[in-house]
């Protein structure tokens, strides 16, 4: 289960059910007390703010490399995305997740047109030309949200207001865990929260420099 640990809170006077800050420094930990990249950690307000039809630039997830760049990509809901691909050869991009079915057939030298996503939710991204290609998308009805760093660390700034403190990481044990606790925000006030999830081991095939495929390997 997640957990909010407040031994990292540079002030004094907290209760164990909020923290106060602007800027709310975010350290993401596994099970072996190790940091977690690629980690989504995002706040909704309380009450949620109104919905709005503001128009979001277009979010790139390129293709180089037999790679999709990047592994994770956090966007707002009405957030259209381009998948160009700068491979010699071809792919073809799909996903089946709830959120968001579509398909891109193959193709190489001319980019699809962009494909918008509209609702809240993860979407798991891969090729039908080669496995071992993937990677998500994960859609978020909140401006207030972070990637974690190679060490597990981001920042969030936020209004002063009650919020709700989520993670989202493609490999966690439980989907209860991704939710968080209520966090209180108020001016002129930075802290540290340190947030601990339970990881699935993982299995990720490996694609050899030749274009082969060598099997997979666990970490």
């Amino acid at each position: 289960m997640l957990t909010i640990r407040y031994g990292f809170i540079f002030f004094i006077g907290l209760s164990s059910a909020s923290t106060v800050a602007e800027t709310l420094n975010v350290k993401v930990l596994d099970q072996t007390a190790k940091g977690v990249p690629e980690t989504v950690v995002y706040a909704l307000s309380s009450p949620p703010e109104s919905g709005s039809d503001q128009a979001y630039p277009e979010v790139v997830v390129d293709q180089i490399d037999k790679t999709f760049v990047n592994p994770v990509t956090v966007i707002r809901p009405g957030t259209s995305v381009i998948f160009p691909n700068h491979d010699n050869i071809r792919h073809h991009v799909y996903s089946f997740s709830p959120s968001k079915t579509f398909e891109l057939p193959l193709y190489k030298d001319a980019t699809p047109q962009p494909v918008r996503f509209d609702k809240p939710g993860e979407v798991a991204l891969g090729c039908n030309i080669h496995d071992w290609m993937s990677a998500y998308i994960y859609v978020v009805d909140t401006p207030y949200s972070a990637l974690t760093d190679a060490q597990g660390q981001t920042i969030l700034t936020l209004p002063p207001g009650q919020y709700e403190l989520h993670t989202w990481h493609s490999r966690i044990k439980k989907p209860e865990d991704h939710k968080g606790s209520n966090i209180t925000i108020q001016a002129k006030q930075n802290a540290e929260v340190e947030l601990a999830i339970v990881l699935k081991k993982s299995f990720r095939s490996i694609a050899r420099t030749s274009g082969g495929f060598d099997g997979g390997t666990y970490r």
